[in-house]
């Protein structure tokens, strides 16, 4: 017997070998036909999947994230068998879930795919779902695997092989359809009841504007035809908001080729609301005990390596600046973590001055590729809502509830009633690669920010091998009047860099410590926070707000 353990605590021993989906029938027939799929552990895994050793369970219905994932991942399976069996000798990419729905890449060759041929497409995916079956999960051996692909002729998956290592892969099969994937998926196609190709577009294969582009086919899909077109009228009204549309008629802000990509121009109507919104978070700062401080836009290339971003995002970054000196280099600021640490070390520090609390709204760059540039959402300067704190262990829950309750205020002002808290964890198979390599460093600060999310009355899910690479964090998804989500704002811990930059503190007693630092960012950018606030409020701004009073 192998003991199970529930997200209230509760344990039930199960025979070793017993799926997600035999213990969610040993609780309630009803909620067995609702699984999509479960987190053993942490990690998501199909529903039918044996369990043989004591683990925790998390079952995932439409109502979670992980199981809309699942479910719009299967969608995608279910795409992909559709356009094999309409045309003949298609090539696949990449086909995952993604926020609101899927997309697969295919390649066609010569043929150009028309918008016409999506009603087509979603016919065949309907009457492959309509049969119910199942998506079943078989490990493979990489010489099997590149056999199996070398006589289709996928030259897209081959490559794809060639980055796995053997021991780790695995097919799926449903129907007449196998593809390389790790999973997870829901536990049959009837689940899928309504689908709806979205659009059609070009995306370069892995994302590298030097390689072929291929077409990249957008859908959504809901276990109720009553869900999807609630959502189709929520994209109509989303068109009518969509803050490059707002956000030219209102004269806000623009974008010029000859002044570059990604970088946003505030017109004198949008820096009239940026600076009213700049204000009032100022003045909110202070009232918290926030100190004000600027640092340039510019660091030298020991900074980042220091700090070590420069390891971990150097080649997405802009290139060096070089000066007259031989092997002097400077870096457009990417984020302003490392300036504000260098502050912090300017003056001795003791117990007595902690918590320190420096906040700025400073510009960074960061380079993002031409395909994922979005309007204010996705650009390459951006104002950063910024501030770090650095406190003991011991003031480190009352900071960070702090934060999060700071959230909570802004969240009230500003109308967003409905939002998400996601406390994102490590996972151990990434430690010295992903993360920080200190085990039980991870263990304890994650139990920190669970403890005061927990007193605080902050209702949070857990997502594993989503933290920053120097410690967990606290991302906030939010939702427009409308329904859209955005990825708004984040509260990360770091318990490694202050050491890498020899911050200090004296204690009551003389002793040298290392502060724990809070990244903290309520508001995301400036950027992303208007964008989401054109769509919000579809341009019509609070009175104190809004750049032109009638």
């Amino acid at each position: 017997m192998i003991n199970i353990t529930l997200p209230d605590g509760s344990i039930k021993q199960v025979e070793s070998g017993t799926s997600s989906m035999d213990i969610a029938m040993g609780i309630s027939e009803g909620l067995a036909r609702n699984v999509l799929s479960a987190s053993v552990n942490g990690e998501v895994w199909d529903a039918n999947c044996p369990i043989t050793t004591d683990s925790s369970l998390t079952l995932h219905t439409w109502n979670d994230k992980q199981g809309k994932m699942s479910f719009w991942h299967s969608s995608a399976h279910i795409m992909a068998e559709a356009l094999e069996a309409l045309y003949p000798g298609v090539k696949l990419g990449i086909g995952p879930a993604i926020d609101n729905g899927f997309y697969y890449d295919i390649d066609l060759g010569d043929r150009v795919l028309s918008s016409d041929e999506l009603p087509k497409i979603e016919k065949k995916m309907k009457e492959l779902a309509s049969q119910k079956m199942s998506f079943d999960r078989k490990g493979i051996s990489k010489k099997e695997a590149i056999a199996y692909f070398t006589e289709k002729g996928d030259e897209y998956k081959l490559e794809l092989l060639e980055g796995l290592e053997d021991g780790s892969i695995t097919f799926y099969t449903q129907g007449n359809f196998t593809d390389l994937c790790r999973g997870p998926h829901i536990p049959s196609s009837g689940k899928i009841k309504a689908i709806k190709l979205l659009n059609i577009a070009g995306a370069y294969w892995r994302g590298d504007e030097s390689r072929k582009q291929l077409t990249r086919i957008y859908g959504v899909s809901f276990p109720k035809q009553k869900d999807l077109t609630a959502h189709l009228e929520m994209l109509e009204e989303a068109k009518k908001r969509d803050h490059r549309k707002l956000g030219k008629e209102m004269e806000l802000f623009t974008f010029s080729k000859k002044v570059g990509q990604g970088l946003p121009l505030w017109l004198p109507k949008g820096a009239q609301l940026r600076e009213k919104l700049e204000n009032f978070l100022k003045k909110a700062q202070t009232q918290a005990g926030y100190l004000p401080v600027i640092t340039p836009h510019i660091g030298h290339k020991d900074l980042y390596v220091c700090s070590g971003h420069y390891e971990k995002y150097g080649e997405d970054s802009f290139q060096p600046i070089l000066t007259p000196n031989e092997g002097e280099e400077f870096f457009l600021k990417p984020m302003n973590c490392p300036h504000h640490h260098k502050i912090y070390a300017a003056t001795p520090k003791s117990y007595r001055d902690l918590p320190v609390r420096l906040a700025e709204y400073g510009t960074c760059y960061r380079y993002e590729k031409s395909g994922q540039l979005f309007g204010l959402m996705r650009v390459r300067s951006l104002q950063m809502n910024d501030a770090h704190i650095y406190c003991t262990k011991e003031q480190f829950k009352k900071e960070f509830l702090a934060v999060c309750n700071m959230y909570l205020k802004y969240f009230e002002i500003f109308g967003i009633e409905k939002y998400s808290m996601r406390l994102s964890l490590h996972d151990s198979e990434g430690l010295g690669k992903k993360y920080v390599n200190e085990p039980e460093l991870w263990l304890e600060t994650e139990q920190w920010v669970r403890e005061a999310l927990q007193e605080g009355s902050i209702e949070f899910i857990e997502v594993l091998g989503e933290a920053a690479f120097y410690g967990p964090k606290n991302d906030v998804q939010v939702w427009s009047a409308i329904g859209k989500e955005f990825t708004l704002a984040t509260n990360q811990v770091d318990f490694a860099i202050p050491a890498q930059f020899d911050l200090t503190y004296t204690d009551e007693h003389g002793s040298e410590h290392t502060p724990l630092c809070i990244h903290r960012a309520p508001l995301g950018t400036h950027e992303r926070f208007i964008g989401f606030l054109i769509e919000h409020f579809g341009g019509n701004f609070p009175l104190w707000l809004a750049p032109i009073q009638v």
